[in-house]
């Protein structure tokens, strides 16, 4: 396969994280899923926004869900925290641990 093939089928091998509404994000990129009701998460939102890095995937409902990305982007999401949390971390256990799965092979 030529290098554009490659990167195509790397894009299709990734994860994605259902935020709710048909949103997803690739869930390797996601750093923190958090509640949005504490003050510093107010004054994230708002950082983020006035630096053009907020995503509101709410649908005009209520935010239940702040996600913060690697890239530093913040996406709000009105599905709850602990849902996104547990969708995160199937995926992440439906992934497998590549150094696990090599000592399953070798027993």
């Amino acid at each position: 396969m030529n290098k554009t093939a490659d990167k195509k089928l790397k894009i299709l091998e990734q994860q994605l994280l259902n935020l709710g509404f048909g949103n997803t994000v690739v869930a390797k990129k996601v750093v923190a899923i958090l509640s949005p009701n504490s003050a510093p998460m107010k004054r994230v939102k708002d950082e983020a926004k006035e630096a053009k890095r907020l995503i509101d995937v709410t649908h005009g409902r209520k935010t239940r869900a702040v996600i913060i990305t690697e890239s530093n982007h913040v996406i709000l999401s009105a599905i709850q925290a602990e849902t996104v949390s547990n969708r995160f971390e199937s995926l992440m256990n439906q992934e497998g641990d590549p150094i696990k799965d090599k000592d399953k092979d070798n027993e």
